[in-house]
Order: C-alpha cells, then structure tokens, then sequence
C-alpha cells in the first residue's frame, strides 16, 4: 500500500502544499480552521513526515556554534553498533544521544554485525542517508576501513580502544585503571588464587593485562590464572565450571564484563559454592544487570553515560572545527563494591 505524501494531504484538507509543510512545522502564521483541516487531513491519512527530507528544507534554530556548521545538513548522526546484546551500550547510548538531541540533531542506529552478515559495509546504509556524522560504539574488525569515511564527515569511535585513522577521535575508559581497581580491591580482602576470565581485543587485552601486572607486583604471579572467554553469559558459565573443576579452586574471579559475571555467579550456583562466602565475583561495566537487587554485583563503574557525552562532544566539535589529528580521552572508571566480594574464606 502506498504511503501518503504532503500533496494527499493537502488535497483532502483542500489547501496548498506549503501551507501543509508550514502547519507541520508549527508555524503559528496558520489561520486556527486552516491549520484543523491540516492536521485533520494527516490524521484520517494516517500520513507521516519524512524526517530526513523535512530536515534538508526546514530552518531550524540550532546553537550558535552549529549554526553555521549545520547549514544545508541532514541533522542526522549515524551510530554504527558492533554488540546489541551488550547492556554496557545502552547507558552510552543515552549520554550521546542526550547531547546530540539538545543540539538538535537525530540519531540514526545500525547492527554493524548484522550488516557485515549480509556482505555489506558497515557504515554504506548510513552513508546511504546521507548522515552529518557517524559515531562507531564498540570494537568493528577493521576500524582502519573507516578511514575513507572520515575524509567525507567527522567519525569518532566510542568505548572502543582500538587504533583509530587519522583525524578520528577515541572516546572510551580507562581499562588499565579499571582492572587494577579489581585487583587491588580482591588482593586487599585476602584473597591470593584469583582467576580472570579474559576478552578479546584491545579492551581485553589491555584488563587482562593489567590484572597480570598487579599481581605480579605484589608476588602472585603464579597464583594468577587468566582463561580466555567470548565475553558472553555463557562463555563465562563454562569457563568457571573448567575454574572450579580444578585442584587449586581460585577464591575470587574477576570476569572482563558484567555479563561474563553472570556466567559465573550461575555455574558458583550450581556447583554447592555460596557467593561472596565461598567465592568472590567481581564483573566490569557496571550494567543495569548488575545493580539488580538479588544479583548486587562488585563491578567497575567504566563512565558509559560520560563516555557518550564526550563522543557527542568530540563530534560537535568537528562540525565547528574540522580537520586536525585525532584525539584519544579516556574517562575515569571507579570500583562499586556491593554484595558479591567478602575476605578470602
């Protein structure tokens, strides 16, 4: 079924096409009647404006900073998602998209594995709306592919620590901070056979390291177990079974994210060990899922909320002022100690 246009609805309200576009856009130079028959018209045509050709013709008050910048844009930002299932996103999501809407511009999401999937490039469908900026969350496969773009509008990459192209800004936390955090905190309750169940990428890379760093410089080294994990739920559940299944049980697991914990509170469960009493659990993020009352998870604050603020800055700022290197700005993270860490049994 088609879709009705600007040109249905004045038709059956029985006035012009501007006059259609100035109602829409909340003129108040309407006559009362006129501006009822509109908006009568749109309703029983169930018509819906196109935002994305509304914003190329309308004149919008922006902030004098972007008033210039923004001239004949769409006002829209496309923001390229490697993970939907990860939770830590969607706080970063609303710090950048509450800067973005107060600077009048839109925000556009793509499922960057999704697109990759279907042999697409990950950016093309954004590129595709002609979007003023592109903010990529998470870690893509080669964020160096992301260069070309950059050439054509400003590109920043958020809660990802992977090497950026040229004239792209880096927004994320600060792992190597965080991790020690976890560490310190587990070595100050006790605790010396500590297990860490690591991700992949730069960001696992650089919390798995720092964990290694701080125990070996208190001497525990050797009581340092690291298992690799596909930062998921389940990964987690199965590599604490592999954990506990051992001779030498670790008294404490530091898990790189919030949902891999999970994991691990389920398979502690199921194996008899009570939680912090038996085993202390400590996760990275500090997700929804992780401030739940019966899960009350230790957990580092990694700043999502801050980190999108800053993306959306940083972008702002390259609508003003483009060009220039690109700038890396690390937030930074704190413990939240809750119910899932006690002394070393």
């Amino acid at each position: 079924m088609r879709q009705p246009t600007i040109r249905d609805v004045a038709e059956r309200a029985g006035v012009s096409k501007s006059l259609v576009s100035l109602v829409l856009r909340g003129s108040g130079q309407v006559r009362p009647e006129k501006r009822d028959a509109v908006l009568r018209a749109a309703q029983e045509l169930g018509y819906r404006p196109n935002a994305a050709a509304r914003s190329l013709s309308e004149q919008r008050t922006l902030p004098p900073a972007l008033d210039v910048a923004r001239a004949g844009g769409t006002l829209m930002v496309g923001v390229l998602l490697n993970d939907l299932r990860n939770p830590w996103f969607v706080d970063l999501l609303e710090g950048l998209n509450s800067l973005l809407h107060a600077n009048g511009l839109h925000m556009l999401l793509a499922d960057a594995r999704l697109n990759r999937r279907t042999g697409q490039d990950p950016a093309d469908p954004l590129l595709d709306l002609r979007v003023d900026g592109l903010v990529v969350v998470g870690t893509l496969p080669d964020p160096a592919a992301l260069g070309a773009v950059a050439e054509r509008i400003p590109v920043v990459l958020a809660g990802s620590r992977e090497p950026a192209p040229p004239g792209v800004d880096v927004v994320a936390g600060d792992d190597e901070r965080g991790a020690r955090l976890v560490a310190e905190h587990l070595i100050g309750l006790g605790h010396r056979r500590i297990a860490h169940i690591a991700g992949y990428g730069v960001v696992g890379g650089l919390r798995r390291g720092s964990f290694e760093a701080t125990m070996r410089r208190h001497g525990l080294a050797e009581l340092a177990v690291v298992e690799p994990s596909d930062m998921t739920e389940e990964g987690g559940y199965r590599t604490t079974v592999r954990l506990l299944s051992g001779p030498e049980r670790p008294t404490a697991v530091f898990a790189v994210n919030d949902m891999a914990a999970i994991g691990v509170l389920s398979a502690a469960e199921e194996m008899g060990l009570r939680v912090p009493r038996d085993l202390s659990v400590v996760g990275y993020d500090n997700t929804s899922i992780a401030r739940l009352r019966h899960v009350w998870l230790t957990t580092v604050d990694n700043s999502s909320h801050e980190v999108g603020r800053r993306a959306a800055r940083c972008l702002l700022e390259r609508f003003v002022g483009p060009g220039g290197a690109g700038r890396v700005q690390l937030a930074t993270p704190t413990l939240e100690i809750r119910g899932t860490t006690a002394p070393a049994p």
